[in-house]
């Protein structure tokens, strides 16, 4: 037998011995020799665009004790909060993205650690700052368009990342890949992050998205932010914050996005959220919110002074 033929004979016995001893699926198998790769050999995460929208909390509502639903939890849980959404306005819009009306696989939290499914406890210090926080007395209308908040201004929200955490809307993003780096490009406030694929340490000025370093762990995106601006807060996060995030592949529409968030001047501990990212073949919109958001801000501070003479 030609030696090309004994090596392929041996690479099918070994894969059937691993799918017999070892228990592996051979649709997984098949799935994972499948998986698109670079023209340098990257895991390909660029055909489609990748939603992350879900009605799993960020945290595990209180009363709520177990990790996962029973499928009867889940669809009580699903309808309740759909009738919700579906007779509230969502900041003034009156749709929410479809991916919202499911649960992330009857998770009752995207929060994995701690295990309780919740925040871990501030630090004595962060406590102090949000009391102080709660009793500043603020003016009933805006002086200028700086008190008003950074999505108001079209000027950054927290599904853009890092990390993207769910909102009600416009939870996609599309891959860019080189050899040197990857953007993710996301729909909402049409924010643009562009990772360095590289060794190098990271800058020291602070951006209002972080300073982003990525590299490969075999099929994992890893990509570590720091230098943060204290303007981008995420949950109570300053500019200490450290976020560690990890993208794999598991096959051509699912993709596992996990996040690990540390600030040891908020935070007690570490924690980290997991949730799914699932292939669409539908693309990006334009999300026509110009930087600043000036007729709008100008309506508002316009309101605010007809206010003012009335009182």
């Amino acid at each position: 037998m030609p030696a090309a033929n004994r090596a392929a004979v041996v690479v099918i016995v070994a894969i059937g011995w691993l799918v017999t001893a070892v228990g592996w699926p051979a649709a997984k198998l098949a799935g994972q020799a499948s998986m698109p790769h670079t023209a340098w050999g990257d895991p390909d995460l660029q055909d489609g665009i990748w939603n992350f929208a879900t009605m799993t909390p960020l945290e595990r509502p209180r009363g709520v004790d177990a990790p996962v639903f029973t499928d009867a939890e889940a669809t009580a849980f699903e309808t309740q909060t759909a009738a919700r959404q579906t007779a509230t306005t969502n900041n003034g819009y009156d749709w929410w993205d479809a991916g919202t009306r499911h649960l992330d696989r009857r998770r009752t939290s995207l929060i994995v650690d701690p295990a309780d499914g919740r925040l871990p406890p501030l630090t004595a210090d962060a406590e102090r700052r949000q009391a102080a926080a709660r009793q500043q007395v603020r003016p009933p209308n805006a002086e200028g368009p700086e008190q008003f908040p950074l999505n108001t201004r079209c000027l950054w929200w927290t599904n853009t990342g890092p990390p993207m955490l769910p909102s009600p809307y416009n939870d996609n993003i599309q891959f860019v890949q080189t050899r040197d780096q990857i953007a993710l490009f996301n729909e909402n406030i049409h924010d643009l992050r562009i990772i360095p694929l590289t060794k190098q340490p990271h800058g020291r000025l602070r951006q209002w998205l972080g300073d982003s370093r990525g590299r490969w762990e075999g099929n994992t995106l890893v990509v570590d932010t720091i230098n943060f601006s204290p303007k981008t807060s995420v949950r109570g996060s300053d500019e200490n914050l450290h976020v560690v995030e990890r993208f794999t592949r598991i096959d051509r529409d699912t993709m596992d996005y996990q996040f690990t968030m540390e600030d040891t001047t908020v935070w007690t501990r570490p924690w980290t959220a997991v949730l799914r990212l699932r292939r669409s073949n539908q693309p990006i919109y334009e999300f026509a919110c110009h930087e600043g958001n000036e007729l709008s801000i100008v309506g508002l501070l316009q309101v605010a002074r007809f206010l003012d003479k009335k009182h």
